[in-house]
């Protein structure tokens, strides 16, 4: 089934207005002395140098070359249609004009290789977080929170034993004579702790005694 063609009122607006601006371009040239098949090349030169920077600002909004070349074709493209409206004389170009016609197409040709090969710069990208994941189930229970363990404490050193106190020599001697007076009335060692007794000494002195006189 063949698909109807409507009419764009942009697009027809387009040709004419493209038509009547390579008509303009090409009666400046041949009135500025570019005769022949070189008075039709310009009108595409302008043309192809508007494109190019027109498609470098829809990729570079902020690049100044290309608003420079793109502002440079347009007034090339309006300067013609304005110029052939009657306020110059095309049978009497200036010298100016005629050298700004004839120096267009190495400038035209600059400005497309400046458009094409120049490095542009890619569009920032936005970084976005990554969302916090909870790694939990809804349905698993909450554990609850581990006790505060205590610090670990070194261990206390074992003390140091007392220094056994020193017995002196006369008081050995009469403890060491009440034993020998027990063993000969008994005939049997006389006990630790009747010595203890019958010196009533401190206990660590008495200890010391016993430990020096051998007594069970």
């Amino acid at each position: 089934m063949s698909r109807s063609i409507r009419p764009d009122a942009v697009l027809i607006q387009a040709v004419i207005a493209g038509a009547l601006s390579f008509a303009h371009l090409h009666d400046l040239a041949e009135a500025a002395g570019q005769s022949g098949w070189k008075a039709w090349a310009y009108p595409i030169s302008v043309d192809l140098l508007l494109v190019a920077a027109w498609r470098r600002l829809r990729t570079a909004r902020r690049d100044s070359s290309a608003w420079t070349w793109f502002v440079i074709a347009l007034a090339a493209s309006l300067g013609a249609n304005v110029a052939t409206a009657g306020l110059l004389d095309l049978h009497d170009v200036p010298a100016w004009l005629r050298i700004l016609v004839a120096g267009w197409p190495a400038l035209a040709f600059l400005g497309g290789t400046l458009l094409v090969h120049s490095p542009t710069q890619p569009p920032a990208v936005e970084q976005v977080p990554a969302p916090e994941v909870d790694v939990q189930r809804a349905d698993a229970p909450e554990s609850a929170p581990a006790p505060p363990t205590a610090p670990e404490l070194a261990p206390a050193a074992d003390p140091a034993p007392p220094a056994a106190p020193v017995v002196p020599a006369a008081l050995l001697d009469h403890a060491r004579k009440i034993a020998d007076a027990h063993r000969a009335s008994t005939g049997k060692p006389m006990p630790a702790e009747a010595l203890t007794a019958r010196l009533g000494l401190p206990a660590p002195m008495a200890d010391a005694i016993t430990t020096q006189l051998q007594l069970a």
